[in-house]
């Protein structure tokens, strides 16, 4: 039998009990006090540099017309509130699980380079997983969560958005940003079927939600311990390494013909790591609900993804 499968010597009739014994969760350490002052001062200092960033989208010099900075505030409410929600779902499902399970942690970024002033955020798991469905259901609540406050956000953002004809030479020095099929859809659904000659000018709320589902896609590319590799680990054990070299191969093929940032983040993917570690009790199966849970955050994936995010006019 392949050591690397970690099956037991039978299948246990109840997942619940391993070997003819209650399965009991794992002892988890004792969690350390919550350091409160620096998850408050990254969540301010990336408040700080989104707003900042939304209002040199609005066109507002900080430096020469501080006064202004309030038009960044709803790109900055909007972002935040979306990448909030990500980890939030990632955190009250691993507090659910009973994991050690770290606040988020915001990371701000000046808004040049970095357009949207911040890095995101993240949450760090202290303690061993138990199962796959732990796994899963890990893995599955921060795109998921996030997806769902988009929704909305991208619908507002829409309806603050105006319809503009392209000038007769084209838009110049512009960004076009990609619209994976479920922004095509909502798109849609605000100003319907578009003549060719026609083009959205995106409020910043919008540009907010398409962010969030652009880090929504982001999260869920099925490679090493991304939300999206614990997703194909739970589903697809024993395959998770060729889904994530071929996940990666793809990457490179996309850095190559669409968008170039995706040879950034194929390199990224590689220094973080292709494996995923096994949970402590491996062999317990998915029940069907949880099948259903992976394949609807796999649909989320297709439709939240496009090949080329950004694109230069």
């Amino acid at each position: 039998m392949n050591s690397e499968e970690r099956q037991p010597p039978f299948e246990p009739s109840d997942p619940d009990k391993v070997w003819g014994y209650e399965r009991q969760p794992l002892p988890a350490p004792e969690p350390p006090r919550p350091r409160l002052l620096l998850h408050a001062a990254l969540f301010l200092a990336t408040v700080v540099t989104t707003v900042t960033a939304g209002a040199m989208f609005a066109g507002v010099n900080p430096f020469l017309n501080p006064s202004g900075l309030y038009k960044g505030i709803p790109f900055s409410f909007t972002l935040l509130l979306i990448l909030g929600a990500h980890e939030m779902g990632h955190y009250l499902m691993s507090r659910r699980h009973h994991l050690n399970v770290t606040l988020p942690f915001f990371i701000p970024a000046p808004p040049f380079p970095f357009i949207i002033g911040t890095l995101g955020a993240f949450i760090r798991i202290r303690s061993p997983i138990k199962d796959k469905r732990a796994l899963l259901d890990v893995g599955c609540a921060g795109p998921l969560t996030g997806v769902v406050v988009s929704i909305p956000v991208i619908l507002v953002g829409l309806k603050l958005s105006t319809v503009q004809v392209i000038p007769e030479g084209g838009l110049s020095q512009s960004i076009t940003f990609g619209e994976p099929l479920l922004f095509q859809f909502l798109s849609y659904t605000v100003f319907g079927s578009l003549p060719p000659d026609h083009y959205i000018n995106l409020d910043l709320v919008g540009f907010a939600g398409w962010i969030g589902l652009f880090v929504t896609a982001l999260n869920l590319i099925p490679v090493g311990q991304m939300d999206g590799g614990h997703v194909a680990y739970a589903l697809f054990p024993n395959h998770h390494r060729q889904i994530s070299w071929c996940c990666l191969a793809l990457l490179l093929v996309g850095g190559l013909f669409f968008w170039p940032g995706w040879l950034v983040w194929a390199l990224l993917l590689y220094l973080l790591g292709m494996r995923h570690p096994p949970p402590s009790y491996d062999w317990v199966p998915l029940d069907r609900r949880r099948k259903i849970l992976g394949a609807i955050t796999i649909l989320v994936f297709i439709l939240t993804f496009t090949p080329t995010p950004f694109k230069l006019d």
